[in-house]
């Protein structure tokens, strides 16, 4: 059994039961505080149930508890002997599918969830695109409430066979996928097996997410790090580089360059907040001292000189729109790489992705809000950036409304709807 961590993100249509899942995965680990508790069976009293709502643990907005929905992202937290695990609780419903792009964003594995009565609906595929989109290395779904269903093996195996045939033509593998039946209501299969599904002899769902080994996504490119910040001590004639690293190893005696200019230097110290290092991986807070003075400004990127990204100005880019206002071409928008913000205009959109037909049609007249879609970018400040399948930390970028800061879509340098539409073009909606 592995003793790391392990990123999740759940999502499912509308009633799936997703919150009580996650309320289940919550009370059967023990990962919930008595004077919430107390609140919960409190809460369930006042409704009539007998038993504990787990789904209170979960929708924790006053909007959500009475409309008994999921509308926000919510990061949950919770621990066994031999992992530690975060969970992006996503909302099930189509106008907050730009919610579960950003819970899925970090994810190591997503855990979807059907009605076993319904079965795989459009928003389960949609989901499904999402996730393939954004590269979520691993897919569990959680066939739900067969409890409904007399625990029906055919009807698991009918669901299972869908979805695995929709995950593989998005890409996945039969190994990157798996199904298991649960009744999160009554807790079969998710943290302690049934003897209700005899037929099952699978783990539950806890003892599978314990042994996912997480994959590294897009992160073999050579050292990234965009500065944040310039630090200088003039009484010590000290100036470094503070930012996180993005991707790959620093150490000292690294050549590196500065982009979008192009100049090399050598790292000469890593300093870290508890000191010198000999290096930094990934994820580190650092501040580089190099050996030139050079003019580098919070928005540039430090990388490995010999694995360079290349510096362009016009970009191809996968975009998620998440605007209630259609996105047509020449729109004028703020783009965020990094730590860099620079204007951009969108003078084409190339595809919409029918997330339903796994195609592609090509030059639509807008995208509208949760449409996915490949467009081309020209911004103002030329861009150090890798495409995402390469480095997902580099790879990816914000639109940005300039009137008042509000996001308008999540976007992916390069063609990240190829390996999801395996060259399916419709020639209209």
């Amino acid at each position: 059994m592995t003793t790391d961590l392990l990123r999740l993100v759940t999502a499912g249509s509308v009633d799936d039961g997703k919150s009580t899942l996650v309320g289940r995965l919550l009370y059967d680990t023990k990962s919930v505080l008595s004077d919430q508790l107390d609140a919960v069976l409190r809460s369930s009293a006042e409704r009539g149930l007998t038993d504990p709502d787990l789904s209170l643990l979960v929708d924790g907005l006053r909007a959500e508890r009475e409309q008994g929905i999921t509308i926000d992202v919510a990061y949950r937290y919770f621990a066994t002997a031999g992992r530690t695990f975060v969970l992006a609780d996503t909302p099930g419903h189509v106008q907050y599918l730009r919610n579960t792009v950003t819970g899925a964003s970090t994810a190591d594995h997503a855990v979807l969830l059907t009605d076993a009565r319904m079965g795989v609906l459009p928003q389960t595929r949609r989901h499904l695109a999402v996730m393939a989109m954004l590269g979520v290395p691993g897919i569990t779904l959680a066939v739900n409430k067969l409890d409904l269903v007399d625990f029906d093996e055919g009807v698991h195996e009918a669901i299972r066979a869908e979805f695995v045939a929709h995950a593989l033509s998005l890409g996945y593998t039969e190994e990157q996928v798996t199904t298991i039946p649960i009744s999160a209501l009554a807790g079969d299969n998710v943290v302690t097996a049934s003897e209700r599904t005899p037929w099952y002899g699978g783990p539950t769902l806890l003892a599978h997410l314990e042994e996912i080994t997480p994959d590294q996504r897009g992160c073999d490119v050579g050292f990234r790090m965009p500065v944040q910040y310039v630090l200088r001590d003039g009484d010590q004639g000290y100036r470094g580089y503070a930012g996180q690293v993005a991707a790959g190893v620093v150490r000292p005696g690294d050549q590196v360059v500065v982009l979008p200019e192009g100049t090399t230097t050598t790292v000469t110290t890593v300093d870290t907040p508890d000191g010198q290092v000999d290096e930094a991986t990934a994820g580190s807070p650092v501040t580089l001292v190099l050996t030139d003075e050079l003019d580098i400004s919070r928005g540039d990127l430090i990388a490995a000189a010999a694995r360079r990204p290349e510096v362009r100005q016009e970009l191809d880019a996968t975009l998620c729109w998440l605007a209630g206002t259609p996105l047509r071409p020449g729109a004028r928008a703020l783009l965020k790489h990094g730590t860099r913000t620079t204007s951009c205009v969108v003078p084409d959109l190339l595809s919409r992705f029918d997330e339903q037909q796994l195609s592609l049609v090509d030059g639509p007249g807008e995208l509208t809000l949760n449409d996915m879609g490949q467009v081309r970018l020209r911004v103002a400040d030329s861009l150090p950036a890798d495409e995402y399948v390469d480095c997902a930390a580099t790879g990816s970028f914000l639109l940005i409304d300039p009137k008042d800061g509000d996001t308008l879509a999540a976007g992916m340098l390069g063609d990240t709807l190829a390996a999801v539409t395996t060259g399916r073009r419709s020639a209209d909606d």
